[in-house]
């Protein structure tokens, strides 16, 4: 992961952000990957295969790594990415077909 630093002026703080920006693109990425190959293993894929009861827990182990965020601030950007994931896999499965 990244390592921790602590900026001191604008322009590092900045060139921070954009470091981490970049490694979340990266996890970004491979979880959208992960998540196509778990669509196309589920019987039930797509926005109906969702599992609320996953994503509850997924967002409560989250928290407990970034208890400053808490669940209500990541369960919907959680939501967002699992939804981003989704769309891409079923652009995928289209272009696939």
């Amino acid at each position: 992961m990244l390592r921790h630093e602590t900026p001191a002026t604008l322009p590092e703080c900045r060139q921070a952000i954009d470091r981490v920006d970049a490694a979340l693109a990266t996890l970004l990425e491979r979880r959208a990957a992960l998540a196509g190959t778990v669509q196309r293993i589920k019987p039930v894929g797509g926005f109906e295969g969702r599992d609320p009861d996953r994503e509850r827990a997924l967002v409560a182990r989250m928290a407990v790594r970034a208890p400053s965020l808490g669940e209500a601030r990541l369960a919907p950007i959680m939501n967002a990415v699992i939804e981003a994931g989704l769309h891409l896999a079923e652009e995928q499965r289209v272009r696939e077909s």
